[in-house]
């Protein structure tokens, strides 16, 4: 089991947190995010870890990680950030986004679940939502599901609260025995090719998603009830209580 947490963007919304260290730096609590993060991964038994940096890359020196550098960092976005780190994409994978902290079960509900395709959802989103922003539409993404479990669609700008019925984390499982379908649908992929109107660069990691839950396994969905939180602006930190909250 590997841990590949993706920490190389710049953190613009984040400033002037984020002017002189990366976003998972900015301290949540008095302690870093990325430190929360690897505190969390030892605790349920994960040891490889893999950073994959960019902004301010030198600020990120923990011992026990293995770096990645995504040099181009200022121009692409979490997919191409995910590859930078190719070479040990060898074994079952959680991917974790470097400004996301979350409570140890979890990440153990994740690591428990056997489907190629795993993403964990927060089902009781909204009161989040609502607590972090006054229109909770503005900033939440569809994501709708079949009875199976499986996710449908994500990703998309949601036009009322009928389209998200649960929300996307940035906490992903890849399963070691799809993990070369999906690299070798990665490297097929048309760079010249728009991909819901953005550039193969700049794809989001949903989009990536949604393709991959088409071409290669659906996504399963593994619910949460909270306890985790984004630290995307710095209003976030006025919410660590839905992190710190027990899971239901």
């Amino acid at each position: 089991m590997k841990l590949i947490i993706l920490a190389a963007g710049q953190g613009t919304r984040l400033r002037p947190l984020t002017d002189n260290i990366p976003k998972c730096m900015v301290p949540v609590n008095g302690k870093p995010i990325l430190k929360i993060q690897l505190e969390t991964a030892e605790r349920v038994g994960i040891s490889d870890i893999n950073v994959v940096c960019g902004y301010l890359e030198e600020a990120i020196a923990y011992p026990n990680i293995t770096k990645h550098i995504n040099d181009r960092y200022e121009t692409t976005n979490m997919v191409e950030s995910l590859f930078s780190a190719e070479k040990v994409m060898d074994d079952d994978v959680i991917i974790a986004y470097g400004d996301i902290i979350y409570q140890d079960d979890v990440l153990s509900s994740l690591i428990a679940s056997e489907a190629p395709i795993s993403v964990i959802v927060d089902l009781e989103w909204r009161n989040y939502w609502e607590a972090r922003m006054d229109n909770p539409l503005e900033d939440a993404e569809s994501l709708k599901m079949n009875d199976d479990g499986t996710i449908k669609e994500l990703g998309k700008k949601a036009s009322s609260f009928d389209d998200v019925e649960a929300q996307y984390t940035g906490l992903i499982k890849f399963s070691k025995g799809i993990m070369q379908k999906i690299r070798e649908f990665y490297h097929s992929l048309d760079r010249s090719q728009l991909y819901e109107g953005r550039s193969f660069d700049q794809m989001y990691m949903t989009t990536f998603l949604q393709l991959l839950s088409t071409e290669v396994s659906p996504l399963v969905a593994v619910p949460i009830k909270n306890g985790w939180i984004e630290v995307d602006e710095p209003s976030d930190l006025d919410h660590v209580n839905f992190y710190e909250r027990d899971s239901k």
